[in-house]
């Protein structure tokens, strides 16, 4: 297997270096964003089996949202061998080709959006007069158990939010700000 981790722009160079080194039974499994199974055959011999994945930043904690794709010559078992070491990152998807630009918006680039949410919400606490590291804590501990009980509950995180969401209270007002 050989891992074809560098910028999307590197990789045809990357690749025209390696083709003559491919044997018929490595898999190319490649992470760069946003470069086709397609453009990546017409640079390896004919068969090469392709795995195409995207991850994301927090595989480094462990708890990576990634999903990959087969190219035309990557067997089943390819998949299952490649989704087994990202299984070991955090949880994996294997879709279609077509949707690993909607993973890439999503998860792939999801962990900066809600890096500016927890930011802005620690901003919120010390506006009103945390400590940066409680409001900060605070806020990351926040997106951490809502994660989860959208996760472990299976319950549509509409319904979640409405239980929270009292009648004329803090939240609901809160709510109503956000989506203006």
């Amino acid at each position: 297997m050989v891992i074809i981790a560098v910028k999307p722009g590197i990789v045809p160079y990357v690749l025209k270096d390696i083709a003559s080194h491919i044997g018929k039974e490595t898999i190319i499994v490649s992470i760069a964003a946003g470069v086709s199974i397609s453009s990546m055959e017409s640079h390896l011999p004919d068969g090469t089996r392709i795995v195409r994945v995207m991850p994301n930043t927090p595989c480094l904690v462990g708890a990576t949202a990634s999903a990959y794709a087969l190219g035309r010559c990557a067997s089943v078992e390819n998949g299952k061998e490649v989704e087994k070491i990202l299984s070991a990152c955090g949880k994996t998807f294997h879709v279609k080709e077509n949707l690993l630009d909607a993973v890439t918006g999503l998860s792939g680039s999801g962990p900066a959006y809600v890096y500016i949410m927890i930011e802005a919400m620690a901003d919120g606490g010390v506006r009103m007069g945390l400590p940066r590291s409680v409001a900060l804590s605070l806020a990351a501990q926040t997106v951490f158990g809502a994660a989860k009980m959208v996760l472990e509950t299976g319950e549509h995180p509409g319904l979640l939010k409405d239980k929270v969401a009292s009648p004329g209270g803090t939240t609901i007002a809160g709510i109503h700000a956000l989506e203006r």
